[in-house]
């Protein structure tokens, strides 16, 4: 009896010895997570230890810094953001982590001494190590592919850095290009110039028709030197500058954007304005760009067709207040059936409004990897990858702000024969107003009678006779204008 009681008492001890092995072992792997090194510095190589700690605590104090002064600072933040360097530092750095940290975990097992440990204890250690390694590798590999996704999207950029503004404002050329490999740069499908306040980011869209005939290009440009006497050849339309030019090459030099070059200098000559960069946008990479974003949502004012037109309609988008995704949002965008240009050119600044106004940055961050991807499908420019910290912070200025607009169309404008000096006069007169600059006197009073009655005017007065017109899926008319074309506030006229 006395001996079956010693042995009790050895089993009892051995019970509690290897309980404090199990309970060691994980609290060397807890450690590790904590503290990366600190399981060796307690039980280990200590000379390892010290340096895994060490490069831990410098990384947690750079990370405070950059966060305190990213903080603090927004351009500092959009800086290391879009720099391509930092971001290869970035994924190099996070890829030797997601390394070192894993060895620390295994190391931290085998200090642990598994083989002293009992069955059941050493799979329950093997099990707790492998989804601590996994999960803290794998969330580090993960931020190194965002950071090469990001670095990827960053090389569609030119080299170089912001230029200067004119006038204190930078001119975007936004086209809208049909989507397919044959089409990409032949035919613009929608022509709008953002300018941009430099310090504020208030934004003006001045849209063109792809319809418009007769009119100039910049002095001095190749195509002014082709059409000193405009655009006057037989079925020549804007959106057709970029299908011309694409025949004459040749008259381009070296130029890799021959079509996007010709279609500048008709803008520049249309409106006055010097362009800063182009954007030439893929529709159905929009498509896709909308999905990441979440979707965006708009006020339908009429059923809206989708599929073609004619018998290739397949749907229809119904009126009310719509979260659309990237599908109908571009059938918004550019619905024919039942809508003439112009008023199809209204709708597109209400989805341009709504999606600088609705997306947030979090959303940004939440479906980073997925926005990267469709940019890179659904763009191409010529914006510096320098300039991006800047127009990023712009874009979020103009969050706040109101966005007017005007558009070159009837019943202002004949786009057949189009009054340039008219033309000018509009933009100049939309840019002052915007930037809380009167008129300017000097200029010649409007030739047309009906451009004394823009178009928002003469919708307002109609609304307070009668309710306000509503003419493919737009306010207004045709005849009348359409607000959205020509407001000091889009959104509102959406």
């Amino acid at each position: 009896m006395p001996q079956t009681g010693a042995i009790d008492a050895r089993i009892a001890v051995d019970e509690r010895a290897a309980r404090v092995r199990f309970r060691r072992a994980l609290t060397l792997m807890a450690f590790t997570l904590v503290v990366p090194g600190s399981a060796q510095l307690v039980a280990g190589n200590r000379a390892i230890g010290r340096l895994a700690v060490r490069v831990w605590l410098a990384s947690l104090g750079t990370l405070l810094v950059v966060g305190a002064w990213s903080w603090l600072d927004n351009g500092f933040a959009l800086g290391l953001a879009f720099s391509p360097t930092v971001m290869l530092v970035v994924r190099l750095y996070l890829i030797a982590g997601a390394i070192g940290w894993a060895a620390l975990f295994v190391d931290a097992w085998r200090i642990g001494q598994p083989l002293s440990l009992r069955l059941p204890h050493r799979r329950a250690v093997v099990g707790v190590n492998g989804i601590l390694c996994f999960s803290v590798a794998g969330t580090l590999l993960f931020g190194a592919h965002l950071a090469a996704a990001q670095r990827e999207w960053l090389t569609m950029f030119a080299d170089g850095d912001l230029g200067s503004s004119h006038d204190g404002r930078y001119n975007i050329l936004l086209i809208g290009g049909d989507s397919g490999a044959d089409r990409w740069g032949l035919r613009t499908d929608s022509m709008t110039v953002a300018s941009v306040d430099e310090k504020t980011g208030q934004t003006v869209m001045i849209g063109l028709p792809r319809n418009m005939q007769n009119f100039p290009f910049r002095k001095g440009s190749v195509m002014d030197e082709q059409f000193p006497k405009g655009f006057d050849c037989d079925g020549c339309y804007l959106n057709g500058v970029s299908t011309w030019a694409g025949d004459h090459t040749d008259l381009f030099g070296d130029s890799e954007n021959p079509g996007i070059d010709a279609t500048v200098m008709a803008i520049e000559g249309i409106t006055g304005l010097d362009i800063n960069y182009w954007v030439m946008v893929n529709m159905r990479g929009f498509e896709r760009l909308v999905n990441a974003f979440g979707g965006v949502t708009l006020n339908v004012r009429q059923r809206i067709p989708v599929g073609g037109l004619g018998k290739d309609v397949t749907g229809y988008i119904e009126p009310g207040e719509r979260k659309l995704d990237g599908h109908d949002a571009l059938w918004y965008a550019r619905a024919r059936e039942g809508s003439d240009d112009y008023s199809r050119m209204a709708r597109q600044k209400c989805v341009f409004s709504a999606l600088v106004s609705q997306v947030s940055p979090a959303q940004a961050l939440t479906n980073f990897q997925e926005i990267a991807q469709a940019s890179s499908a659904m763009i191409k420019t010529d914006i510096p990858g320098g300039a991006l910290s800047d127009f990023v912070e712009l874009a979020l200025r103009a969050r706040t702000q109101k966005i007017s607009s005007i558009s070159l169309v009837p019943p202002r404008i004949d786009t057949a024969r189009p009054d340039i000096d008219l033309i000018h006069q509009m933009v100049d007169d939309a840019l002052d107003k915007a930037s809380g600059r009167p008129p300017q006197q000097e200029k010649k009073a409007p030739k047309r009678e009906q451009a004394e009655k823009p178009a928002e005017a003469a919708t307002e007065q109609q609304s307070d006779e009668q309710p306000a017109t509503v003419t493919g899926g737009s306010l207004g008319s045709r005849n009348d204008g359409y607000v959205a074309n020509e407001t000091d506030d889009v959104a509102a006229a959406c």
